[in-house]
């Protein structure tokens, strides 16, 4: 690879906030959850958190392995409207579903972005786009286990 691409540092940047948006997510939803259905959820959410940072941290140090800028707060864009912490602190079918929604979103932002390194000949991007997917994939069936039992 010669010059890295625009458009596959904008993707790293983009799943880089998707990642730091998540941690901030599941530590409000943790917190925010009570009951006693609540409590393997929360856990479940505590115990991810340092999965999601990890994958943070490995963005991070990609985008700064390519020239690119990490972003602070002020330019973090968040959209995880569907993992926002319910009115109801109960409702844990919402925060489930909530956590399908973001890894949903994770998925297909990583599919996309594997293309994209593939396009330019980006091994290295592909290939942690790949393993990062592939957390996204299980945790994703992990809550839609949840998500049976919760429903019933």
């Amino acid at each position: 690879m010669s010059k890295p691409s625009k458009e596959v540092l904008e993707g790293l940047q983009k799943a880089y906030c998707m990642e730091v948006e998540t941690v901030v997510n599941y530590l409000g939803n943790a917190l925010h959850l009570e009951g006693v259905r609540a409590d393997h959820i929360k856990q479940s959410l505590l115990s991810d958190i340092q999965g999601e940072l990890g994958h943070a941290q490995r963005l991070g140090n990609r985008i700064k392995q390519l020239g690119g800028s990490i972003y602070g707060s002020l330019s973090l864009k968040f959209e995880q409207k569907m993992l926002q912490p319910p009115s109801d602190p109960t409702d844990v079918v919402a925060v489930i579903k909530g956590v399908i929604a973001a890894e949903e979103d994770a998925i297909a932002h990583y599919e996309r972005l594997i293309e994209l390194a593939r396009q330019h000949n980006d091994y290295v991007t592909e290939n942690l786009a790949v393993e990062i997917l592939e957390e996204e994939e299980t945790h994703r069936q992990q809550f839609q286990g949840y998500l049976k039992e919760y429903s019933k």
